[in-house]
């Protein structure tokens, strides 16, 4: 075996080249970032079950939030950098990316795509600058993948005002966030309508979900609205039906396939580098040819995902990305991403789930990427119904 030092990577295909000099300098910022600053205290935060707070203005200082919108402060850089920056957050932790998803993905988008010029000029900045945090309230307790038919929180015209009352839940950082993007349905007109609801507004509370076994860093929380009102002025003012909620989730589903790609590449690195200084037998595991068969598996599903997600996001950059085009990217890299991280546990041993190894941690974290921005099975009926014209989906 050469004695030379072996560099751990992922990028076997090496799709950063796909990046021009400035954006892969972003990316590589975002590494160090998550390398010196997030690992090192990322499994106490996972363990007490709350978000790390104060990694909030380091984030905040890579300019990231909103990746790809263009002005209001906001990086307007290209969907591939978009989902590489949400790819290389994951594979650091799937709990910071998952945040930063949410704040600049859901929240930040809800508004770029179905706000009035105000209401972007008034929000999008602070948040780009990360002063304001953002939150996302769509699925409810008795409705996740049926959300589209089944919203069930309400939304009352009230002269200049609207009052909302229901309930939302699994939405992350609802607890803690500025501006909470809430989906109801007007009674009146029966269509689904966003609002912008600001912190501490009488009749917003949140309960945090306790006792989760992934992304334990992202604070969950169930959202009760009892007469909450709203000014007129901070309805999203071109969200008309559940079609503009739609488009938002087009997108973030993308690069929910990208953070499934970088869940899979930190449980990779982590078993790579552990194989590389575990001996048995005398010598180190690296040179068994079940080990390297492991990791050859690992890095197949890596490479396969992340070229679908590069290709998607060319899609996405040429406005040509459909529905099926994000749901067949999200179904198959956290199929894919499974598989991956339990062959890292696998190549580990009992020592796979202790903590301070980190595989652990992504195999937890992959079951709730694997799940939210719609099931494998609803994403499923997506493709197959654009295939073959047929809708199975009940």
């Amino acid at each position: 075996m050469s004695d030379e030092p072996r560099i751990v990577t992922s990028d076997f295909y090496d799709l950063e080249a796909l990046l021009d000099d400035d954006d892969r300098a972003l990316l590589h910022r975002v590494r160090a970032f998550m390398d010196s600053q997030v690992e090192p205290v990322i499994n106490e935060w996972w363990t007490r079950g709350k978000f790390p707070m104060d990694l909030i203005p380091g984030l905040a200082e890579l300019g990231i939030a909103g990746t790809q919108y263009a002005g209001y402060g906001c990086p307007g850089r290209s969907p591939l950098t978009d989902g590489m920056i949400a790819m290389e957050l994951s594979r650091g932790d799937p709990s910071i990316s998952t945040f930063m998803g949410v704040h600049g993905g859901l929240a930040m988008g809800s508004i770029y795509l179905c706000g009035s010029e105000e209401q972007k000029q008034r929000w999008l900045p602070p948040m780009a600058r990360m002063e304001l945090i953002g939150a996302f309230g769509l699925t409810e307790p008795d409705h996740g993948s049926d959300i589209a038919r089944g919203v069930t929180t309400t939304a009352r015209r009230d002269g200049d005002t609207w009052v909302l009352d229901g309930q939302k839940k699994w939405i992350g950082n609802a607890s803690f966030a500025d501006l909470t993007v809430v989906w109801a349905k007007d009674v009146e007109t029966e269509r689904v309508l966003g609002f912008v609801v600001e912190k501490d507004t009488p009749g917003f509370t949140t309960v945090d979900i306790e006792d989760k076994i992934a992304l334990r860093a992202v604070q969950n929380a169930l959202i009760t609205l009892e007469g909450v009102r709203v000014p007129e002025e901070n309805r999203l003012q071109e969200a008309h039906s559940f079609r503009e909620t739609a488009n938002v989730l087009r997108l973030t589903r993308a690069g929910v396939a990208w953070s499934a790609v970088g869940c899979s590449r930190g449980a990779y690195e982590h078993a790579l580098r552990y194989a590389m200084n575990r001996t048995q037998f005398d010598k180190p595991i690296i040179e068994f040819q079940m080990v390297q068969d492991l990791l050859v598996r690992m890095l197949g599903n890596i490479t396969a995902s992340a070229a679908m997600c590069a290709r998607l996001s060319q899609l996405q950059g040429e406005d040509r990305m459909t529905d099926e085009h994000a749901s067949m990217a999200k179904a198959f890299c956290t199929v894919r991403m499974r598989e991956t991280v339990g062959w890292a546990r696998e190549l580990m041993g009992g020592n796979g789930i202790l903590l301070e190894n980190h595989v652990g941690r992504f195999v937890a974290d992959a079951e709730a990427i694997y799940s939210y921005e719609g099931t494998r099975e609803v994403n499923t009926l997506i493709v197959g119904r654009a295939v073959t014209g047929a809708s199975a989906i009940v």
